[in-house]
């Protein structure tokens, strides 16, 4: 998290970069990562109502080719997006869509993942002054290195003389 001086000897927290700090080929890698259970992917697939047994029957799922639960897709979606919001997206104005999500392999309990996003376009709004449009491609990586999703998304972020300019913002 950066800090921000807002007055002498007082500072903010914030999260997110602004659209001026994004780099067309940087990467960040998102951090700390996250040790999945299934207490969290049960919890996760009840919430939601995705009843299908190989996340939440583990007598099921130990007769599938995978011998034990999977972690539910939808959690690793959520988790990796989030891990991504602190660089990516905790300035965004708004999300403008996701792109090409690819689930490449299993997710287990135990296992650590880790995100990573690469910057593949930005450009400043065309219609809204102060704000570009920012595109990344995200990946979830687990503890052996080994990708098991990647999606592309598209953010709306001010440049930090907007963002600096609307007393709005906390």
């Amino acid at each position: 998290m950066a800090l921000r001086e807002i007055s002498p000897n007082r500072f903010r927290g914030e999260i997110g970069l602004y659209f001026d700090d994004f780099e067309v080929g940087h990467i960040y890698e998102h951090r700390p990562g996250r040790t999945l259970t299934d207490a969290d992917n049960i919890q996760f697939s009840l919430m939601t109502m995705n009843y299908h047994p190989m996340h939440c029957d583990a007598h099921f799922a130990e007769k599938s080719e995978f011998g034990k639960l999977l972690i539910n897709s939808g959690l690793t979606i959520a988790i990796v997006l989030g891990m991504s919001v602190p660089e990516v997206s905790g300035k965004a104005i708004a999300n403008l869509g996701f792109q090409e999500i690819k689930l490449t392999a299993p997710v287990f309990a135990g296992d650590t993942i880790y995100a990573e996003s690469e910057i593949l376009e930005k450009r400043a709004s065309a219609s809204r002054p102060g704000q570009g449009i920012v595109t990344v491609r995200t990946k979830g990586v687990n503890q052996d290195g080994a990708v098991f999703m990647t999606f592309q998304r598209s953010a709306l972020i001010a440049t930090r003389e907007a963002f600096l300019a609307n007393e709005s913002n906390y």
